[in-house]
């Protein structure tokens, strides 16, 4: 009779028992957890599949839409290009940046150095319910006020203001986040050098979150730049470039290309959608590259 062998946890068993197969409590916890891995697998394959096939299907039928007159011609109609359109989308997103950038920085330096009181609660949650609020609700809301309200009718400034008071909370919350981290010692080490209160936030604890703050400016100039819902209602559509009036004055933009030409029966007009669908989708996709970059450089610093 073999001699016996000590188990770690008291008790003895046989050299045979140690090397018998898996038990069935280690055979169902493999079984558990391959099928759990093929489950998150599946759920992978889910997300990344219609990501990767619009992907495709933008980028197959929006090159094959290119030519020179898509850069040099307005869009009046299915023949026409994407002059006015890119123009206007550039020209909407630059004025709302202008517009959202010092607010929402300035909102969330205030939040995060100055904001212990009820008002800071009140603000944090109006910025978050603002985060929530439909696109479209805010258009209608721009609507009103506004083009019928202030008379402006369809135009840039209503456009872009509009887009500003979508992307500020972003920005706000963003740029409240990032200061959080910088360290507490860096903000003492300059009060004790006897600096004021804005030169430490503009010299010591603004620059050391900056990647943080260009990350979030990033991702707001992404959201701007495809955005449709509130421009229906505050930009309205012309045929014809900007003239250099901020009101009484609509704007061309992209994405209103996609929404109204992508139902038309004809091939030139969805053509015309996918070349437009394609500037707007490599704008998005190397804005969201830029802010991997930025947070990666941050990460290695």
């Amino acid at each position: 009779m073999p001699a016996p062998n000590f188990c770690p946890r008291g008790s003895y068993v046989s050299a045979n028992a140690l090397k018998s197969p898996r038990t069935a409590l280690e055979l169902r916890r493999i079984i558990i957890g391959r099928i759990g891995w093929c489950l998150c697998g599946l759920g992978l394959l889910l997300v990344i599949g219609p990501l990767i096939d619009i992907v495709a299907v933008v980028t197959w039928h929006g090159i094959a839409a290119f030519s020179p007159h898509l850069f040099t011609e307005n869009t009046t109609g299915p023949n026409g290009g994407l002059a006015n359109a890119i123009a206007g989308t550039f020209l909407i997103t630059l004025f709302a940046m202008l517009i959202a950038i010092p607010l929402g920085v300035s909102a969330g330096i205030h939040l995060s150095e100055y904001g212990r009181g009820k008002l800071a609660s009140a603000t944090r949650f109006m910025s978050d319910t603002l985060t929530g609020t439909p696109s479209i609700v805010l258009g209608y809301f721009s609507y009103i006020v506004m083009i019928i309200g202030l008379g402006w009718g369809f135009s840039l400034a209503a456009a872009s203001i509009t887009i500003a008071i979508l992307i500020v909370p972003y920005l706000a919350r963003i740029t409240e986040l990032s200061l959080q981290q910088v360290p507490n010692t860096m903000r003492e080490a300059a009060y004790a050098l006897g600096a004021k209160d804005s030169t430490v936030v503009f010299k010591v604890v603004l620059p050391a979150a900056s990647s943080g703050v260009l990350t979030g400016a990033l991702l707001a100039l992404a959201i701007s730049v495809g955005e449709t819902a509130p421009l229906i209602y505050t930009a309205g559509w012309s045929n014809y470039g900007w003239n250099g009036q901020f009101a009484h004055e609509p704007v061309a933009y992209l994405t209103y290309v996609i929404w109204t030409f992508i139902d038309q029966p004809d091939a030139k007009s969805h053509a015309l959608a996918f070349a437009a669908a394609f500037l707007v989708m490599v704008v998005v996709l190397a804005i969201n590259v830029g802010v991997r970059l930025t947070v990666r450089r941050k990460k290695l610093v």
